[in-house]
This record gives C-alpha cells, sequence and structure tokens, in this order.
C-alpha cells in the first residue's frame, strides 16, 4: 500500500486535512442524505499495509446499514454524505476521524491514520421512516396522511430493495410493517383513495413474497385481500391464482387464472400459468384413475 501522503492533495472535506477524500469513479444522482441506510463494499488500510484490516467484499449478501447507527466511524460518516450511488472513492482519515488515540487494538494502533476505499452500490433515504416507527402508536397517530404515505412508500421500497437481493423473509417484514401504519380512518374519499393506492401496492408485494417462500396460504389471503381494493386487480387475480395452484385447488386456480385472463387476453404470465394448471390437473386425473384402477383391480380379478 502506498504512503498516505500521496493523497495530501485530495479534497479536504472537513476543513483541517482529517478526512480527505480522491474520487475513483463518479456516482450519479443526489448524495446519500443523514441517516439513510446504504449497501457499501469498503476496505479499511493501515499505512504501509497491503491487506485490509476490515472489508465486507467477499460477502455474497451486502446488509443495509444505516449512517450514523451501523456506520459510525466519524471519517466514514463525513465522506459518505459526499458521495452517491455507483461512486467509488478513497478516503484518508487521521486519528480524530478514526479510531483516536487509543486505536482499537489488536487490529489499530493508537493514533492510527488510515485509508478507506468505499464503492457505494445503494441507498434509501430511511431517516424519517426510521424515527416515524420509534414514536408510540399514539404519537404516530398525530403525524399527517401524506407523512404517514410516504412512510409506508420508504417501508415499501425498502421490501423491494430485499426482494430483488433475494431475502424475502427481511422484504415480507418491511412489507408488513408498511401495511400495518395504513389502518388510519380517511377524512374524505380522496384520503380513501390514496390509502387504498398505497395498500394496493404493499398487499400485491406481500402476496408476491409469500408465494417465494412458498407459504401458499398467505400469498392467497394478502392476493384476496388486494382484490377487496379491486375485484379487477389482474395482478391480484393472478397472485390468487398461482396460490391455489400451488395447493392444488384446481378449480379456484381456474377461476382467478380465468378472470385474470378476461382482463389481460394477452399476457404471457398468465396464459403461461393456465397452460401449467392444465398439466398439473390432467396428471392429477391420471393419478386419481390409476389409483382407482388399482382399487378395483381385485375385486374385477375375484369376479372372473
Amino acid at each position: 500500500m502506498f504512503p498516505f501522503q500521496w493523497l495530501s492533495w485530495a479534497c479536504d472535506l472537513s476543513s483541517d486535512g482529517g478526512v480527505r477524500k480522491e474520487e475513483l469513479r463518479p456516482g450519479s444522482g443526489q448524495a446519500i442524505p443523514p441517516g439513510a441506510s446504504l449497501a457499501v463494499k469498503y476496505s479499511g488500510y493501515l499505512e504501509h499495509c497491503d491487506e485490509p484490516f476490515c472489508t465486507n467484499c467477499y460477502n455474497k449478501s451486502l446488509r443495509l446499514m444505516k449512517l450514523g447507527k451501523d456506520i459510525t466511524l466519524l471519517g466514514l460518516e463525513i465522506g459518505l454524505l459526499t458521495m452517491k450511488k455507483g461512486e467509488v472513492a478513497r478516503f484518508v482519515f487521521t486519528p480524530d476521524y478514526a479510531y483516536g488515540q487509543q486505536g482499537c487494538p489488536p487490529l489499530i494502533p493508537p493514533n492510527a491514520t488510515v485509508m478507506f476505499e468505499v464503492e457505494v452500490l445503494d441507498f434509501l433515504d430511511s431517516d424519517e421512516s426510521d424515527a416515524f416507527f420509534e414514536l408510540t402508536a399514539e404519537q404516530q397517530d398525530t403525524f399527517p396522511l401524506q407523512k404517514v404515505l410516504k412512510v409506508a412508500d420508504t417501508e415499501r421500497e425498502f421490501g423491494n430493495y430485499l426482494y430483488r437481493k433475494q431475502q424475502f423473509e427481511g422484504a415480507k417484514e418491511r412489507y408488513k410493517r408498511a401495511f400495518s401504519i395504513l389502518g388510519r380512518s380517511p377524512s374524505s374519499e380522496a384520503e380513501q383513495c390514496q390509502i387504498d393506492t398505497s395498500k394496493l401496492l404493499v398487499l400485491l408485494n406481500l402476496s408476491l413474497t409469500y408465494l417465494k417462500l412458498e407459504r401458499p396460504a398467505q400469498a392467497l389471503a394478502y392476493g384476496e385481500k388486494a382484490l377487496e381494493i379491486d375485484q379487477k386487480n389482474a395482478k391480484a387475480l393472478f397472485r390468487c391464482g398461482q396460490a391455489c395452484l400451488c395447493m392444488t385447488e384446481y378449480e379456484k386456480a381456474r377461476d382467478f387464472l380465468v378472470r385474470a385472463q378476461h382482463i389481460q387476453p394477452f399476457n404471457h404470465d398468465i396464459n403461461n400459468e393456465l397452460k401449467k394448471l392444465a398439466s398439473c390437473y390432467r396428471d392429477y386425473m391420471e393419478k386419481e384413475k390409476e389409483m382407482c384402477c388399482r382399487m378395483f383391480a381385485p375385486l374385477n380379478s375375484s369376479s372372473g
């Protein structure tokens, strides 16, 4: 590893030389806001050391970490707040912005200047949502509807991120957290419409996630809740059909899928699921027929 003096020319973020930044690859969009939850790759180095004293670059799955809670190294917090999604940067932190006079034995010696290489993969502006769920139910009820809808939307986005990472249990919990705050009574028809729109998205996601978790009964329950809001929602009908097919409830599956097909006749997923249903039902009937033949075979042979 090169001497850290090489970065003496880098951007001084702290105005005292304690946090210096070299951008290695630019990012895009807005900078990371305070209190955000983010997915980052990082490696920390001591001067003249080629091997990192800490890294998560070899982890198969990166969890979202919250600034100020999971990420508490002062220099790293300051540096991350200047970064954007997709950005890669190198930082040098003096002891006051890193591990202080004491260091962190046995890995970090006293008064150590450290260097971090960081890549921002993704982030969510979750500060307002996290703060909301730390309140009591009574305090939450005092929030205006628009704030509640924003929190629910953030939780749903959080769930979507976990779903894309195939972390279905975590996604389910985020979706359920979003759904839990959407039960307030509206003061107008317009508010009811806003609540229903938000609920519908969450219910559809819950239904899909439970299918991924191979829990079709719950997937069906949430799909039917979605249909209570919009009885002609093709996605909800499709999810219910998939769930019934998983439970070998073929008649119910056909009913849901045919209704979905009427709404979206050229949807490949719906049409393919109907083909799958037909194949499963045919196999089921052949097995039933074979079982009946075995049951009555002794009777037929004895009567001869």
